[in-house]
């Protein structure tokens, strides 16, 4: 279905008219329409794309990338390396550092270099209607916090990048084990160094405070494993083991290290998801709860901007 979409919008790329995407879901009835949408069938489309292509592979293999990605990897080193250049300030609240302000303000101002430096000169035009997602991926400047609302705003992002064919469908393994786990340290850092807010946490019962996604495509890697059972990830020395390998067991880390007390207590949905048999069935589980749990509410999705590349036109 993206493969159909990306297609068309290549063959028409030449006298496309791209513009500022805008939030148009506005009210919960307006909610139909967005699971109806082009955008929903391409962002759903996407995830899976990016599942299948991940299937069975670790974060070290050697794998196909074309140009794009090694620049994606070389962007986010650079928002990386303005984290360093903007410590967190003094001030008497424990979480929210307002230094977060100061980089969110730095990516806004690079924004426009940072993203045309991804696009080929026939597609520059669209820079103004990745920006959004773009800018939205990283947390809300405002409030100083991040959640998966703006986790799918990165990867809406990428959808982007790969419908308007700048990201090539073959890229799609490099865009999780190269592009995405460099995205995840570097909000993982920001988290740690800004003291980042859990936006819309659903706490014990949510099955993170901050990334669903990793658990997806990490689910997916370890499918047909001989060795590593989904109950496994609950022995701290096999995590410790498979973390630089598994996206799902690199969350799981993260986990034990920013929480304490007994894991069943902390993250009550993962440790039940420790008892299914197999990771296809984790895997499918997922997915089917993110489209619930995320794409399905409208507090994350009326923050969801739309536009010419992931439009709320009935999907065809």
């Amino acid at each position: 279905q993206l493969s159909n979409a990306a297609s068309k919008m290549a063959e028409e790329a030449a006298g496309h008219k791209f513009r500022a995407p805008v939030r148009l879901v506005k009210t919960p009835d307006d909610m139909e329409r967005w699971f109806k949408s082009q955008a929903y069938a391409d962002y759903v489309g996407f995830i899976r794309i990016l599942n299948h292509a991940v299937m069975g592979r670790t974060i070290g293999d050697d794998i196909a990338a074309s140009p794009v990605i090694g620049k994606l990897v070389a962007m986010l080193d650079t928002l990386s390396r303005w984290v360093d250049e903007v410590p967190p300030i003094d001030q008497p609240q424990r979480f929210g550092n307002k230094a977060f302000r100061l980089w969110s303000d730095r990516v806004r101002d690079n924004a426009k270099e940072l993203i045309g430096g991804l696009l080929p000169d026939e597609l520059q035009d669209a820079e103004q209607e990745l920006e959004p997602y773009f800018l939205q991926g990283f947390g809300n400047a405002t409030r100083i916090d991040y959640g998966t609302g703006h986790e799918a705003k990165f990867a809406a992002f990428l959808c982007c990048l790969m419908k308007i064919r700048v990201i090539q469908e073959e890229d799609a393994a490099a865009v999780v084990l190269r592009v995405v786990t460099k995205y995840i340290a570097l909000i993982r850092n920001i988290q740690s160094v800004y003291r980042m807010e859990p936006a819309g946490s659903q706490g014990v019962w949510g099955l993170d405070d901050f990334q669903f996604l990793p658990f997806i495509w990490g689910s997916a890697q370890l499918m047909g494993h001989t060795k590593l059972e989904p109950k496994s990830f609950i022995d701290e020395s096999v995590v410790e083991t498979y973390a630089d390998d598994y996206l799902f067991m690199g969350c799981i880390k993260h986990i034990n290290k920013v929480k304490t007390g007994p894991f069943a207590e902390h993250s009550n949905t993962l440790w039940g998801i420790s008892g299914v048999a197999e990771w296809s069935k984790v895997n499918s589980g997922l997915i089917k709860m993110y489209k619930a749990e995320v794409l399905g509410k409208f507090p994350v999705i009326q923050h969801f901007p739309f536009g010419t590349i992931l439009s709320l036109e009935q999907a065809s």
